[in-house]
């Protein structure tokens, strides 16, 4: 199941497109023009993004330049646009495909399919090794120095949401629901604590962490190759 953001400011397009994906098994995120879009980016933190071009007030190629500040995931154009400059224009941004309106629902799922596939982290391996410490996430299980380290069942969480998604950026509100539930998606200073715990337990230097690392105002990384 993947997270993926849908961003179209026709209400008829954006509930197609929600129902066809969540009836796949998808979480989808929906936006209905480009400022809404860059703020649920930032707190979804998604693993796809269907965007539109032609949104109200923010063109969808200046969102696209402002998500690639940050964002690494595959991004998907949607538009009645279909000029070869505006799809050069849109892939020079950042665009990683472009799908021309009028389109068949089939094809979009199957542009859906493929983007993630070329998204989705090259190292699947359940067993993650630094320097420092290994996490085994179907053992469920964090080792340094050959013994075992004692987590938390909420430190666990949070260490597994981040190791699922390492190299990648996972946003507050991501985090929050994750190992918490929605109830708890503005609680940002529970992953405050936590971290600062994490980070004593697995971090060489707590106080300048090398893997559990803070996007001010955004999140958390797990950096494992830095």
């Amino acid at each position: 199941m993947s997270r993926i953001l849908v961003v179209d400011d026709d209400p008829d397009i954006l509930a197609a497109l929600v129902a066809n994906l969540e009836a796949r098994g998808h979480t989808v995120v929906a936006a209905a023009d480009g400022e809404e879009a860059l703020e649920a980016a930032t707190d979804a933190v998604p693993d796809l993004v269907v965007l539109d071009l032609g949104l109200p007030g923010m063109d969808g190629v200046e969102v696209i330049h402002r998500l690639r500040g940050w964002y690494t995931g595959p991004i998907l154009v949607l538009s009645a646009r279909d000029r070869e400059a505006d799809k050069v224009e849109a892939l020079d941004a950042g665009a990683d495909d472009f799908v021309t309106k009028p389109f068949g629902m089939a094809e979009l799922l199957a542009r859906v399919r493929a983007s993630l596939r070329r998204g989705a982290p090259a190292d699947e391996s359940a067993v993650i090794t630094t320097p420092d410490f290994v996490i085994d996430l179907v053992g469920r299980r964090v080792e340094r120095d050959g013994a075992e380290v004692h987590l938390t069942r909420t430190e666990w969480g949070i260490i597994e949401e981040l190791a699922r998604h390492r190299g990648r950026l996972v946003g507050r509100t991501q985090l929050l629901q994750a190992v918490w539930g929605p109830a708890y998606s503005k609680e940002s200073h529970y992953l405050r604590v936590y971290m600062t715990g994490l980070r004593r337990k697995l971090e060489p230097e707590p106080s300048s962490p090398r893997y559990l690392l803070t996007e001010p105002g955004l999140g958390y990384r797990f950096a494992v190759g830095d």
